[in-house]
């Protein structure tokens, strides 16, 4: 074969292979336009799925057959723990699984997140912070979130009276939602049982970057006889909005752990916060009264 009849044959080659694509792309199209006719003739729904987080998970059965459906039934209405979630093989079914992930998204959201400037401003709140730079120091230096730099501590020593019978203090903690789910309801009932018990409170520190031992060097600053700090606890998957009432009588910097009263759980699925308030200042009072907190007051 000379060089003339093998350009004749490569040329050959090269067109059917042309042609061939042409007709694959050809067919390509086809079968697209026929996926879109079939898609436009399918029926799409306009009724929104429904909403995961606005489903209780007491309420949820999605086991298909219990052996005993009432105490089943009386078992969820006690926990909101993920109990009878049942699986697909080894593995979780859709909802759960979706539920899972927003849940454990709303908890890092409460964690990362700050409290909202707006609600500061709106309850009057006298904002200070502890020495922590930013929220990842927060994070990584507990001992941080518990001390307060000269110029926060002159702010919170010219808020809070000297020697004040009752100092309310608010922080951020480790859930920015607790906060804002809580503190609007939970403060009204506060000072309101306060005052059935003649006792007043002055201006309210709000406290950013802020451990529960940071009532101890406002105890030190100020000389507080009881302290309360209203502080959002650490998430978890059942909810992301418990805030606690951390309360001490004449607290101090190296007070121990057993010395403070503590309210925790307040939240919608747990103590409702106007509950709370008013628990709490009955609580104050008792404190008080005992010059006592924590296990000594029981």
């Amino acid at each position: 074969m000379n060089d003339q009849e093998l350009k004749v044959m490569i040329q050959t080659i090269l067109s059917e292979v042309i042609a061939e694509n042409k007709g694959d792309i050809k067919t390509d199209e086809t079968l697209k336009k026929q996926k879109t006719s079939s898609l436009s003739k399918t029926d799409v729904s306009d009724e929104e799925l429904p909403d995961i987080s606005a489903i209780r998970i007491q309420d949820q059965y999605l086991v298909p057959t219990p052996l005993n459906k009432e105490a089943f039934a009386k078992l969820k209405a006690k926990t909101p723990a993920r109990v009878g979630l049942w699986r697909t093989g080894t593995r979780y079914l859709t909802e759960p699984m979706l539920r899972f992930r927003l849940d454990h998204a709303a908890a890092q959201d409460a964690v990362f997140s700050d409290v909202d400037e707006s609600l500061i401003q709106k309850m009057n709140f006298i904002p200070v912070k502890t020495i922590c730079k930013d929220k990842d120091e927060y994070l990584t230096r507990p001992d941080f979130g518990r001390k307060f730099d000269d110029e926060n501590a002159e702010i919170i020593r010219s808020t809070i009276k000297s020697n004040a019978k009752v100092a309310v203090i608010v922080g951020d903690g480790l859930s920015s939602a607790a906060i804002e789910a809580n503190i609007e309801q939970v403060l009204p009932s506060l000072k309101q049982g306060l005052q059935n018990h003649n006792l007043e409170i002055g201006d309210i520190l709000f406290i950013k970057y802020c451990r529960v031992p940071a009532m101890d060097q406002i105890g030190d600053i100020t000389n507080a006889e009881v302290i309360c700090l209203l502080v959002g606890e650490r998430p978890g998957l059942a909810t992301a909005e418990s805030m606690s009432a951390y309360m001490a009588y004449r607290p101090h910097s190296g007070l121990a752990e057993a010395k403070r009263t503590v309210i925790s759980n307040i939240h919608s699925g747990g103590t409702p916060a106007v509950e709370a308030g008013a628990y709490i200042a009955d609580t104050i009072q008792k404190m008080l009264d005992a010059k006592k907190s924590g296990v000594d007051l029981y």
